[in-house]
């Protein structure tokens, strides 16, 4: 359930910046588009099972099960680990497109 909390309050936020950015710029496709790219972002990041993603780039194909994943993975505080290769994925393809996004907003 917390992740639902999350997801709702991502929401939220994005429907205040694409507000924020319709009225900036006073582009109903400007908004629109902050709000795809914005719907686009809390998908790749909110939703993907973690459980499965958390395990090394290298694994992620294979198929696991519960109890290899509760036998693999000791119970940790914090959601997202940092693998390397995971962060220098996520920083690359959020990155380009943050600055299409930007280009597209300032032009």
């Amino acid at each position: 359930m917390g992740s639902d909390a999350v997801l709702r309050n991502s929401m939220v936020w994005l429907a205040v910046a694409a507000a924020i950015t319709g009225l900036y710029t006073l582009s109903w496709k400007k908004m629109g588009i902050t709000y795809l790219f914005g719907m686009l972002a809390i998908c790749g990041v909110v939703l993907p099972d973690w459980d499965n993603l958390d395990r090394g780039v290298s694994r992620w194909c294979t198929v696991v099960t519960a109890d290899g994943m509760a036998r693999a993975t000791p119970v940790t505080a914090t959601r997202f680990k940092m693998y390397p290769i995971k962060l220098l994925l996520y920083g690359a393809v959020y990155g380009f497109a943050f600055c299409k996004w930007w280009s597209f907003i300032t032009s």
